[in-house]
């Protein structure tokens, strides 16, 4: 059994998200606070194995707690964000500062559309009980073994927004492109590769599993940290070497050819594999418009999506790197497209950086 404390300034929040919990099998709430100095008596009082922990509270807010927290007790913490961009910022510095992850509540209707959210919320609180969580010093958090989400929707492929084409496709340009794959809690995994990269290196696209309001201020933040220029994309925006292009939250990015060009498509077709943007969908435009040229890249995140695409990637001769286990802070989407064998290579998050260098430049 998951022992949960609930960290929110909303009794509205606190009694939804207790409600969630209960209706499972697996996760029981051991308590709730108002506010970090209540959490802080609680966590000593109850042992929770679990913090969800609000952005935004009263006292002292979820960031500054949760540095205190990371540094005198780790533990796995998930954040509760609202969906803004300032919430996406603050929920960002909560990423650095080691939260496992996080969950975007709604600004209205809290009560009802929570509820949306809880087969989500659920799945974020097994998969952070997985993991090994080290002091803020450290920063690193690394996981035992992914956690499993529960289906509640239909489950869509990459079908439904990119049909798979047939024959041979013949390229015309040799130019090298590179797409990246990763989930919420991936935002750390995804900075720290950019950092280790150079100025010169080929056209760079992101697919991550987060919502609208955090895409742009992702960007900007990724793009404080890296020799590289990273911008969110737009629709039939250039893909030009040193550049990165991230998908927007609530848009499938895929790679196109314009001649000889790669140019970012924007689509908004359906979740697929429940996410949108999909990293499915980015690896299959990949496989086919750039087949042997293109090296994909699969990152921390939980579920499969991505590893169908990769599959498709390596048909067309790509090369294909994942994140290892002990690095990982969930090996779900990396561990599935090593169980199917797609990969060519399996690396810790410090050396993935300068291998992708080197294969740019060959």
């Amino acid at each position: 059994m998951i022992k949960v404390l609930i960290v929110d300034d909303s009794a509205l929040v606190r009694q939804v998200l207790t409600k969630i919990f209960s209706e499972t099998s697996d996760i029981k709430v051991v308590g709730a606070a108002a506010d970090p100095f209540q959490a802080r008596e609680k966590i000593k009082q109850l042992n929770p194995d679990v913090l969800t922990l609000d952005v935004e509270m009263p006292r002292m807010d979820g960031v500054t707690f949760l540095g205190n927290l990371m540094r005198l007790r780790p533990m796995p913490v998930v954040m509760v964000s609202t969906l803004t961009e300032k919430g996406a910022d603050v929920t960002l510095r909560a990423m650095e500062y080691g939260a496992i992850d996080f969950v975007a509540k709604p600004k209205l209707d809290v009560q009802e559309k929570l509820h949306e959210y809880a087969e989500e919320i659920c799945s974020k609180v097994r998969m952070a009980s997985k993991a090994r969580v080290q002091p803020l010093a450290k920063s690193r958090i690394v996981s035992k073994d992914p956690a499993s989400a529960v289906n509640v929707d239909a489950k869509l492929s990459a079908d439904a927004v990119l049909q798979k084409s047939t024959g041979k496709k013949h390229f015309r340009t040799t130019d090298r492109i590179i797409g990246i794959g990763s989930s919420t809690g991936g935002t750390e995994a995804v900075k720290q590769v950019l950092a280790g990269l150079p100025p010169d290196m080929p056209g760079i696209v992101i697919s991550q599993h987060i919502p609208a309001a955090f895409s742009a201020p992702f960007a900007m933040r990724a793009n404080s940290v890296t020799a590289l220029t990273v911008v969110e994309a737009s629709d039939r925006q250039q893909i030009l070497p040193g550049h990165v292009y991230i998908a927007p939250g609530d848009k499938h990015l895929i790679v196109k050819r314009d001649g000889a060009r790669y140019i970012c498509s924007l689509n908004d077709g359906p979740p697929v594999n429940r996410h949108k943007p999909s990293v499915d969908v980015m690896f299959r435009s990949l496989a086919e418009n750039a087949g042997s040229n293109a090296i994909g890249l699969m990152l921390t995140g939980m579920g499969d999506d991505g590893a169908a695409g990769m599959g498709e990637m390596k048909e067309h001769g790509a090369k294909i790197l994942v994140q290892d286990e002990k690095t990982s802070v969930v090996w779900g989407m990396p561990g599935e497209v090593v169980k199917r064998g797609f990969h060519d290579e399996i690396l810790p998050i410090n050396k993935i950086a300068a291998r992708l260098a080197e294969l740019g430049r060959s």
